[in-house]
């Protein structure tokens, strides 16, 4: 597979769908998170795609897929990207997912169990109820009326008043900073705030996150699993990460101690590291439907 790493699109059910792709190799599947793109791997992607064929797309609703009016629930993430990995001829693949895109790895992990190898979580949504306020403000009724205010350029522009701002309210200056701005300055248009507040509304509320996977962590038991975390996330905490590891036996926690929301930014070489090893020191997954029958009904005799 080539190694060029500029984007392509393709067709899916009638909406353009953006990717990135490169290098040859074991597959692995990268998920960017809410407001983000496949651009959020910039970093990472290269030094994953020297040993392995990596796929980054732009969820629909985010960069430069198409944003229709539509289904923006995790279900429907996970289908899209089973869609989009089958397009281009991937059967199977180690799916990684940031923030939001943790919450789409899990979920894929969930419906498509015979197409996920491994899995591996950065900063993940789905763990927990705690977010930062920031988003839990956007997901009130009425924030479509604040939204185009606070993407509107000038505002964006004023670095430095942006940035005393954002760091009174926890938000680190650097990759956190500039990454979160890059994300409202995505919104500048009404077809991607009105995808965003779609996506935001489907898995956050007022009181924080809505969706949780831990209930279900126990039926991917035998997925090889990798949870990076930044220890000074401001958006999702880092107990988060700790609480995922501890129900689910066997998977591998790397707290990085310097790092923010977005460690594969902070940390590339780290993070492609682990990934490596994830993949190099681990046997693909291979769950069979009567292995999920067993684990259900052993779920079901412990409730």
């Amino acid at each position: 597979m080539t190694d060029d790493t500029a984007t392509r699109e393709l067709v899916l059910h009638g909406h353009r769908m953006s990717y990135r792709t490169a290098g040859e190799g074991p597959v692995i599947a990268l998920v960017h998170g809410i407001t983000s793109t496949s651009d959020t791997w910039r970093e990472l992607l290269p030094l994953l795609a020297e040993r392995h064929t990596v796929v980054a797309p732009d969820l629909l609703g985010h960069g430069n897929s198409a944003k229709p009016r539509g289904d923006y629930s995790l279900g429907a993430y996970a289908a899209g990207l089973r869609d989009l990995l089958l397009a281009l001829g991937h059967d199977r693949a180690t799916v990684v997912g940031h923030s939001l895109g943790g919450g789409v790895a899990m979920q894929f992990a969930y419906q498509f169990p015979e197409r996920c190898e491994r899995l591996a979580l950065i900063s993940s949504g789905g763990l927990g109820r705690e977010v930062h306020p920031l988003l839990r403000a956007a997901s009130l009724p009425g924030s479509e009326l604040v939204l185009p205010l606070i993407a509107a350029p000038k505002v964006l522009e004023a670095g430095a008043a942006v940035g005393a701002f954002l760091t009174r309210i926890g938000l680190r200056p650097s990759s956190d900073l500039g990454e979160i701005a890059r994300g409202y300055a995505s919104l500048g248009d009404s077809r991607s705030r009105l995808a965003f507040l779609h996506t935001l509304r489907a898995v956050i509320d007022p009181f924080g996150q809505r969706i949780s996977a831990s209930d279900r962590l126990y039926l991917a038991a035998e997925v090889p699993t990798l949870i990076v975390w930044g220890e000074r996330d401001p958006v999702i905490p880092a107990e988060h990460g700790r609480d995922g590891h501890a129900a689910m036996p066997g998977s591998r926690l790397e707290i990085l101690p310097e790092a923010g929301h977005f460690p594969h930014l902070e940390k590339p070489r780290t993070v492609a590291r682990v990934l490596e090893e994830l993949v190099a020191d681990s046997q693909p997954a291979d769950i069979r439907a009567e292995d999920l029958r067993q684990r259900l009904l052993a779920g079901a005799d412990a409730g």
